[in-house]
């Protein structure tokens, strides 16, 4: 609609993060639908989380399209406002050393530097306090999920020095 018709202009940046959510629910789906599920399953099974998530962030997408497509929701403010490329310059280089680094480095080291650097994209000026509380969260997730549920989600050097004082078998 123009801005002469009295209804309100689509916000085509609103509109943009509305869609590629919107794209993000259907790989969600679509890989979802790929895990393969064993017949011993009823209806609960592997995929049970991830469906519900698809379903999920693919609804929440169409309210953000029909939001976008009223005129957006973001307040006047938002609207003007600059956005810190600094800060998504940070955002942008830890995830990008989290998806480099994960592999080779592990989960620990990988999710250190990413907790890092987004700290400093959200103003922190202490990159020491930030590794350290990033090392106790990715510790605390690795093995949460190592050893708790049994599920491999990237051991590294850290994690095997670790497990190996420890005395855990990997």
């Amino acid at each position: 609609m123009s801005p002469s018709s009295g209804g309100a202009r689509v916000a085509r940046g609103e509109l943009a993060v509305a869609l590629g959510a919107l794209a993000l629910a259907c790989v969600v789906l679509w890989q979802t639908l790929e895990i393969p599920v064993s017949p011993i399953y009823a209806r609960v099974g592997p995929t049970i989380i991830p469906m519900i998530t698809a379903v999920g962030l693919g609804v929440l997408s169409l309210l953000l399209i029909a939001g976008a497509l009223r005129g957006g929701w973001q307040t006047d403010e938002e609207k003007h406002a600059t956005p810190d490329r600094k800060a998504l310059l940070w955002l942008a280089a830890g995830l990008l050393a989290n998806v480099l680094l994960i592999g080779p480095a592990g989960f620990s080291v990988a999710s250190v530097i990413l907790f890092t650097a987004t700290a400093r994209a959200f103003g922190s000026t202490r990159p020491v306090r930030d590794a350290g509380m990033g090392l106790a969260f990715a510790l605390l997730a690795y093995f949460g999920f190592a050893r708790a549920l049994g599920i491999n989600i990237g051991a590294g050097l850290l994690e095997r020095a670790i497990e190996s004082v420890l005395g855990i078998a990997s």
